[in-house]
């Protein structure tokens, strides 16, 4: 299946590498052009995980994996379009790619926060009316890091992926090119259920408030080991409740994937499978330095998903009062307006919808 990945961050080259390795067509576009002059140099891309080290071939000629810089070019003839990037890259990008798109195509965005009607809201922007399906899963694929200009590691691999589709009915066809490359995907019932399965939300903003001092004070500090005490569990624990409960208050039905089995030794296995927390801690690949003012626990996770996840609450009458704590404090620490500049119902245009209104826009999609 020929297959475009769109982007260079750890989640992208851990897509290209892993679809490539099995037999898929994959062209590779990224922004920066000059990114790919090393790895086309190298030859290959080298990946390192549970099955050992080995190489996939990259280029042009006899390279599974080949690097593009025109977006169309990656697109064109594309039946999936992979797009493994923090939504903060969402806008621009929906903007770029809605003139590209073509019938039968989907469109993964692996976590997406919304993203699936915000890139379906940009075909319609730019005067697209193809039928294009637009999946949003919980979780990236991969527990993934680059290293040097040549090499990914993958430490971990999702096993179960809950994934929402916008529009709804075309959820049969996308599910079917989705598991020629991800058979690990799981229906859930449309994009705003698929959102709502977003783990980036719940794990990422407690971890970084509630470990601000030594993330400020040490150069590198690893906020899934040291940083995940027991009070910072009940902490993540009650804002997952309410994700939960805002899910079942919209009609969304169980599995809810709560965290907690994320940690979790026996029940229900999470999307990364057992242990999955311990390879995370393991690998080491994930003490790092943490700028509370521009990593993308903050802009990503804390300002986009929670301001989501609070957005949805207010709309749905469901008190989110964790989410809400957790986004002020992070405003104040960030001096800025996250909700104001979040993505939320009311930013996409869909908060005077009704819940009938809206039922139909996640079934039917936008129209001309």
């Amino acid at each position: 299946m020929r297959i475009a990945v769109l982007g260079g961050g750890h989640g992208c080259w851990a897509a290209v590498a892993e679809l490539a390795e099995h037999g898929h067509d994959v062209r590779w576009w990224r922004r920066d052009a000059e990114a790919h002059q090393a790895l086309s140099e190298a030859g290959a891309i080298t990946i390192r995980d549970h099955g050992g080290t080995r190489q996939v071939p990259v280029g042009d000629a006899s390279g599974a994996i080949r690097p593009v810089t025109d977006l169309g070019e990656a697109v064109r003839d594309a039946a999936l379009i992979v797009i493994p990037l923090p939504s903060t890259t969402h806008q621009d990008l929906a903007e770029r790619l809605a003139p590209l798109l073509a019938d039968g195509q989907v469109v993964f965005l692996p976590p997406g926060t919304l993203g699936s009607v915000l890139f379906g809201k940009a075909m319609v922007d730019a005067g697209n009316f193809a039928d294009v399906a637009f999946a949003e899963t919980g979780t990236l694929p991969y527990l993934a890091r680059k290293h040097g200009s040549t090499e990914v590691v993958i430490s971990g691999y999702a096993t179960r992926l809950p994934t929402g589709v916008f529009p709804s009915r075309l959820a049969d066809k996308a599910f079917g090119v989705l598991r020629e490359a991800y058979p690990s995907v799981e229906i859930a019932e449309d994009g705003l259920s698929g959102a709502l399965m977003n783990a980036g939300p719940i794990i990422h903003p407690p971890l970084i408030m509630m470990n601000a001092g030594p993330l400020e004070h040490f150069d590198a500090w690893d906020i899934h080991n040291e940083g995940t005490q027991q009070s910072i569990r009940r902490v993540t624990d009650a804002l997952d409740a309410e994700r939960i409960a805002l899910r079942e208050a919209l009609g969304y039905r169980a599995p809810h994937f709560p965290l907690a089995d994320h940690y979790a030794t026996d029940g229900e296995e999470w999307m990364y499978g057992r242990a999955a927390h311990e390879k995370l801690t393991d690998s080491g690949d994930w003490r790092e330095k943490i700028d509370l003012l521009s990593h993308r626990y903050m802009l990503e996770d804390t300002r986009l998903g929670l301001s989501l996840l609070v957005s949805v609450g207010r709309w749905a009458g469901v008190p989110t009062p964790v989410a809400h704590g957790l986004l002020s404090i992070a405003s104040a620490v960030t001096g800025r307006d996250l909700y104001a500049e979040g993505r939320t119902l009311e930013s996409l245009g869909l908060a005077e919808l009704s819940r009938d209104d809206l039922a139909q826009l996640l079934g039917e999609g936008f129209k001309s």
